[in-house]
């Protein structure tokens, strides 16, 4: 059966045993987990300095941009609606330092990502003369 063990459960766990201030099975009996899961958070924490893998210690996916760099997108946007995608991002890396794919944006873009893929295509001279 699978039990969330808090961060700061496991922090007393092993400052408990690397202090010396109660044996093993003491210390077990009150936090309450298996020795096997002392072992691994305990080789964790000599390992990483934490004791919670950094898969389990955030959740969902990082945001790239922040609020203030989506504002800067807008105003570009409104400022100088005729510019393209990759105009847009190379001023929002060269200015912001935020380098993000153009993938990033559909979802704060007014435009499907179909759409995107043939202005950006018709863009570039050479694909031009063969767009269908």
């Amino acid at each position: 059966m699978y039990q969330k063990i808090s961060r700061d459960v496991k922090l007393t766990a092993v400052n408990l045993y690397e202090r010396q201030h109660l044996s093993l099975q003491d210390i077990l009996a009150c936090v309450g987990f298996s020795e096997s899961t002392f072992w691994r958070v305990l080789k964790l924490w000599r390992e990483t300095g934490n004791v919670v893998s950094p898969t389990c210690s955030l959740c969902g996916h990082p945001h790239v941009l922040h609020c203030d760099d989506v504002l800067y997108l807008i105003h570009l946007v409104r400022h100088r609606p005729g510019w393209f995608l990759d105009e847009l991002l190379g001023l929002l890396d060269s200015n912001r330092f935020v380098s993000v794919h153009y993938s990033t944006n559909w979802s704060v873009s007014a435009f499907p990502s179909k759409k995107l893929k043939q202005i950006a295509k018709e863009r570039n001279e050479q694909r031009r003369m063969v767009f269908n």
